[in-house]
């Protein structure tokens, strides 16, 4: 079974249903639900995630995380994440942090909406409309 690892903005794009993005997020979480992907998210998403919510006044912030955490698994993020992270080429700390996790999680794939923040990745890097276009399973 496939493998990902969704970037912050994918796991965003569903729980605030931004559109048009939410409908290609929202295709990957089906998948997983019928379990042709394992989806995995680091466990700085669910911080994220949880602060973006609450700041935006979503109801029931704890109930859409845990139908988050059923629907995904969690990577790892450990000093070895840390210490990745802090010695990289990334631009950005927090991309580097799920960078490293992704790569503990031996996943195939990272699916985000900013590539670029990636460039530095040995994982191939698509977007949600990308990834979609091209799975066979």
């Amino acid at each position: 079974m496939t493998k990902l690892l969704l970037d912050t903005n994918i796991v965003i794009d569903l729980l605030e249903k931004r559109e048009p993005y939410c409908y290609d997020a929202m295709r990957l979480f089906t998948m997983a639900y019928n379990k042709k992907v394992d989806l995995f998210v680091s466990p700085m998403t669910f911080a994220t995630a949880s602060f973006l919510l609450h700041r935006n006044g979503a109801d029931g912030v704890h109930k859409l995380l845990s139908y988050l955490r059923m629907l995904t698994h969690v990577s790892p993020a450990d000093e070895h994440t840390v210490d990745n992270a802090l010695a990289s080429q990334f631009v950005d700390f927090e991309d580097a942090m799920q960078y490293y996790s992704a790569m503990q999680a031996n996943v195939e794939a990272i699916i985000t909406r900013n590539g670029k923040d990636f460039a530095n990745s040995k994982l191939p890097v698509f977007t949600a409309s990308e990834f979609l276009a091209n799975f066979t399973n």
